[in-house]
C-alpha cells in the first residue's frame, strides 16, 4: 500500500499483479517487450565503427543495445 491508499491488487493473465488497469496493461506490454528483445538478441550483431568491432556475443550485443544506441556509428544488424 502506498502512502495510506488503500488499493486492491487484482491478478490478471499472464501472472501480472496490478491495483488497475491501466498499471496492468504497461505491464504486460513491459514484459513483452522485454520478452522479444532477450529472444531476439540472439540474431542480431552490432556494427561499431569508432570502435572498428563487430559484436556477435548475446551478452555484449545486449549491453551495447542498452548502452549504446545513442552513440553515432553504432548499427544494429541481423546476421542473416
Amino acid at each position: 500500500m502506498l502512502s495510506g491508499q488503500d488499493k486492491v491488487w487484482i491478478h490478471y493473465r499472464n501472472d501480472i499483479i496490478a491495483s488497475d488497469v491501466t498499471s496492468a496493461i504497461f505491464l504486460s506490454a513491459m514484459l513483452r517487450h522485454n520478452a522479444l528483445h532477450r529472444s531476439y538478441v540472439h540474431h542480431l550483431e552490432i556494427i561499431d565503427l569508432q570502435k572498428y568491432k563487430v559484436l556477435k556475443d548475446p551478452v555484449k550485443v545486449r549491453i551495447a543495445l542498452r548502452e549504446r544506441m545513442h552513440v553515432p556509428f553504432v548499427f544494429v544488424t541481423g546476421k542473416n
